[in-house]
């Protein structure tokens, strides 16, 4: 029977891989005072990806580009404990493990998990980059990478870092592996889609202009299909397959059939949350209206507006102040999006299990993968 993976077991995989990138780093025999702070830089890019959705805030002890007062960094780390879900790294071994259908070994386990840290460090690389462009204060209430003392624009290059190594893990433990090349080849390609996806959220909606003729729900479809939907859904799964030599041409072609829509409306949730969610559920106070989002809502009221109602739009969406958001919001309640949005959802969850039904198991794909990312994301309310 397959088994699900704790975030303490996700964990304990850590330390080997932290272990590599420590040595990574000190191969290139750089000078004394530089090498220190790799060391110290690498430790601080584990623990971005470790701790997220609470990233970029350490302890006093580390000072990311001085080195560390202590010694122990290992201990540093350890000291530095703030939490993080890791969905998307979770997934690898869930995934590896239901296709399976049995719990793995413990080298089946350390390959999953290693593959799924390899997809948190995708992450925190997109992360630290999205602040500096999006000139980011803080995230998730913690200041963000960029802004963090002695870090400022050398956090462009932490970034740069953050992707090499995941590149550097890929190959010290699946060099040898039948699909090692496909794994880097995965790996680039997600990379290029969701920097296509962000470039197109860049240009469609910069936070100090407001064009709402830049908008459309085609350009919202294309940005989060590009920007969320391939390396949060898509990739977790594909190199679950590749791991167990199953990514034939047809597993890979069902799984992105299923996983893209379903990263879609996994995004759709998140835009209809930001509004409509509860503050206490989500850990935020929803920006998108203020932050001038080209989120589903948005698009979706533009799509059904009277003239009226798109003066509306056009008077007060992406303004800096409460009451411009206040009038948006009683807009959307006017206009019924709420409803709209249920309407969508179990529109698209019927499709989406109409497909899982369908999937042809006969080269080793199994529904119950996608079961179990629908299972995590319907009717969430955070």
């Amino acid at each position: 029977m397959a088994t699900k993976t704790t975030l303490k077991e996700f964990e304990s995989v850590f330390p080997k891989l932290e272990e590599d990138l420590l040595s990574w780093v000190k191969q290139y025999n750089l000078p004394q005072q530089y090498l220190e702070c790799s060391c110290s830089a690498t430790v601080a890019f584990f623990s971005i990806v470790k701790h997220y959705p609470s990233p970029f805030i350490f302890p006093l002890t580390l000072d990311f580009h001085h080195g560390l007062e202590s010694n122990n960094e290992s201990q540093s780390l350890e000291e530095n404990t703030v939490g993080g879900k890791c969905n998307r790294g979770m997934s690898v071994p869930d995934s590896v493990s239901l296709l399976l259908k049995r719990a793995l070994t413990e080298e089946e386990y350390f390959q999953a998990a290693a593959l799924g840290w390899m997809i948190e460090l995708l992450q925190a690389f997109f992360l630290v980059s999205d602040d500096i462009m999006d000139s980011s204060i803080t995230r998730r209430g913690k200041p963000c990478w960029y802004r963090q003392e002695g870090v400022g624009m050398v956090a462009i290059n932490d970034a740069f870092m953050l992707e090499s190594a995941i590149y550097t893990l890929l190959k010290k433990h699946f060099r040898s592996h039948p699909s090692y090349v496909d794994m880097m080849e995965l790996f680039h390609e997600v990379t290029l889609q969701t920097e296509l996806g962000q470039l197109c959220d860049l240009l469609t909606a910069p936070e100090d202009v407001v064009n709402l003729d830049n908008f459309s729900l085609e350009k919202h479809s294309f940005i989060v299909i590009y920007k969320t939907a391939y390396y949060s859904f898509y990739l977790p799964v594909a190199l679950a397959l590749q791991m167990l030599n199953v990514a034939t041409p047809k597993n890979l072609k069902q799984a992105e059939d299923i996983l893209i829509p379903m990263g879609e409306y996994f995004q759709i949730q998140d835009d209809y949350l930001d509004n409509f969610g509860l503050p206490e559920h989500i850990g935020k106070i929803g920006t998108d209206i203020m932050d001038n989002k080209c989120s589903w809502l948005v698009n979706t009221a533009l799509k059904i507006a009277t003239p009226e109602q798109r003066k509306v739009l056009e008077d007060h969406y992406g303004r800096k102040d409460k009451a411009h958001e206040a009038e948006i919001k009683k807009l959307y309640n006017e206009m019924k999006l709420e409803q709209l949005y249920q309407e969508y959802e179990e529109k698209t969850v019927s499709e989406l299990k109409t497909k899982i039904n369908q999937i042809d198991e006969s080269e080793g794909l199994k529904k119950e993968v996608f079961e179990a990312f629908l299972s995590k994301i319907y009717k969430r309310s955070k």
